[in-house]
């Protein structure tokens, strides 16, 4: 008696199609991941080799590199996670870097003190007494 009409037309073009359009979708799909992972990756390296020299040019390739591997490498994110549970301390102010908005400023002074105590002795320390003289919060 009563017969259902659907609300959107069935696609009559490209019907017999769709199998083999999908199939190209999901390889240039996986072809452009893996291409920006090598671009990725060769970047990581490059910004590595830079940050040994001098200058302050690496650290942001570093980054850069790393954001694109991570975000598009699932065997990439797995070891990135496996390595900030066995190494906390180390990876956290990569963490901090690659976020969508960056703590910059934060992770550089972190360091620097992380830095200053490993090298220079208790007693000729400066850069936590520089901070409270000079950029003491006012109220």
């Amino acid at each position: 008696m009563f017969s259902t009409v659907p609300l959107l037309p069935e696609p009559t073009t490209g019907h017999a199609f769709a199998g083999a359009y999908a199939f190209a979708r999901r390889v240039t799909r996986e072809s452009l991941r893996l291409a920006v992972v090598a671009v990725g990756s060769l970047i990581v390296v490059a910004g590595f080799v830079l940050a040994l020299l001098p200058g302050h040019l690496g650290l942001p390739l570093l980054v850069i590199g790393l954001i694109m591997v991570l975000r598009n490498s699932p065997k990439a994110r797995r070891q990135f996670i496996h390595l900030q549970q066995r190494h906390p301390r180390v990876v956290f102010p990569v963490r901090r870097l690659i976020r969508r908005e960056p703590e910059i400023f934060p992770v550089l002074w972190q360091q620097a003190l992380r830095l200053e105590r490993m090298i220079i002795p208790a007693r000729w320390r400066r850069a936590g007494v520089w901070r409270r003289r000079y950029f003491r919060r006012r109220r």
